[in-house]
């Protein structure tokens, strides 16, 4: 007797799948668990599909800040997202005030320590080095081992004024002696120069804002992918979406698909004003568009399950198999139409739509459909 059954469900490949949760963990999975019976049993009739958790490794979701802010479940676990990694909003002086109120949430919530002590109270958090600060870092780090999972630099003008890249650099030298955290970095408008920047990341940073449409992207002024982005692709930089209010365009996605510079993770930039105002509303949303432009559906089920779980190091999230945790994204894909917006404006009406219809988060399921009537 399972706590939860998942029953004549199926995988994003179209293959059966049945699941078997006790407490917080999966502890059965198979194409048909024979003779299994479960306290709370969901059965999907052959219809819906099952996949790990999503995670979002790219939002803002500490209510406390007056830019970029939201409550965790509004971007979590209502959406179909079992797992929320906050980019860079805290750093050392209120990331500790970050994890008090998260531990109340319903989504698993982690965080990436801003390089910069304030967090993003201001805009240009990083316009003065001397709010770069190791020791009240490492400090940090030291406290929530378990809800810091990496460390952000944005490094776009308007965040470091003349400081170029030397936060991104503090990053990386501080990542290394904390054992090799996770660096993840924000490109935005120049300086610093997005050829800079690369040049200074190496294999398993996290690049965001990828595949955006500014003059300081990847793409140059005749459609083409600049040379070093080719290099630092090779090298292993991951590359993530990190959508956004400013940093996803259709037309540049389409290149860089076409070039072999596939996302690895999938991300959406979220907060309250571009979750309620668009262009990102929530996370299927965001995945619509990655089919929109030629993706599969188990290419972009990887890319907000298992390829996030891996950049930031989540070893029990992001894999439906037996011990792990018991997150888990139940959903439907439908043909329809509906008009999707990229960061720029631009619109192409998609012909997939992705609903999420349950989450369970920790082994306890919430019915969102429930939720919406």
């Amino acid at each position: 007797m399972f706590d939860v059954l998942i029953k004549n469900g199926k995988t994003e490949r179209e293959q059966p799948i049945e699941i078997g949760i006790n407490g917080s963990q999966i502890t059965a999975l198979a194409p048909k668990l024979e003779g299994a019976s479960g306290k709370q049993e969901i059965d999907l009739h052959h219809e819906a599909y099952v996949s790990a958790g999503w995670i979002d490794d790219h939002a803002h979701c500490y209510e406390k800040l007056t830019l970029y802010y939201d409550d965790p479940d509004e971007d979590g676990y209502k959406t179909g997202v079992t797992t929320v990694i906050d980019a860079g909003s805290t750093g050392a002086d209120n990331i500790r005030d970050f994890y008090n109120i998260t531990r109340d949430k319903k989504t698993n919530v982690y965080a990436l320590i801003n390089i910069g002590r304030t967090g993003i109270l201001a805009q240009d958090e990083l316009g003065y080095i001397s709010k770069v600060n190791k020791e009240a870092l490492f400090d940090a780090v030291h406290d929530l081992p378990d809800f810091i999972v990496g460390i952000k630099a944005r490094e776009s003008h308007s965040v470091v004024i003349d400081n170029g890249i030397k936060p991104l650099l503090a990053a990386k030298s501080y990542a290394a002696l904390l054992g090799n955290l996770p660096v993840m970095v924000h490109v935005g408008a120049n300086p610093p120069e997005l050829k800079d920047i690369m040049q200074a990341m190496g294999k398993g940073d996290v690049l965001t804002h990828a595949y955006n449409g500014k003059p300081n992207g990847m793409v140059d002024e005749h459609g083409e992918i600049k040379e070093f982005i080719y290099d630092a692709y090779d090298r292993g930089v991951i590359f993530d979406v990190g959508h956004g209010t400013d940093s996803f365009n259709f037309k540049t996605m389409r290149i860089a698909r076409d070039h072999g510079l596939d996302p690895k993770s999938l991300s959406t930039d979220i907060y309250h004003r571009n979750r309620e105002n668009g262009p990102v509303y929530d996370m299927a949303t965001t995945m619509e568009k990655m089919l929109q432009v030629g993706y599969t559906l188990p290419e972009v089920i990887r890319m907000v399950t298992f390829a996030p779980a891996d950049n930031f190091h989540l070893l029990n999230k992001g894999r439906l198999r037996p011990g792990k945790d018991a997150d888990i994204t139940i959903y439907n894909v439908t043909d329809g139409e509906k008009t999707l917006t990229d960061s720029n404006g631009n619109t192409e009406t998609g012909h997939q739509l992705i609903t999420p219809i349950r989450t369970i988060v920790g082994g306890t399921v919430y019915d969102l459909e429930e939720q919406h009537v």
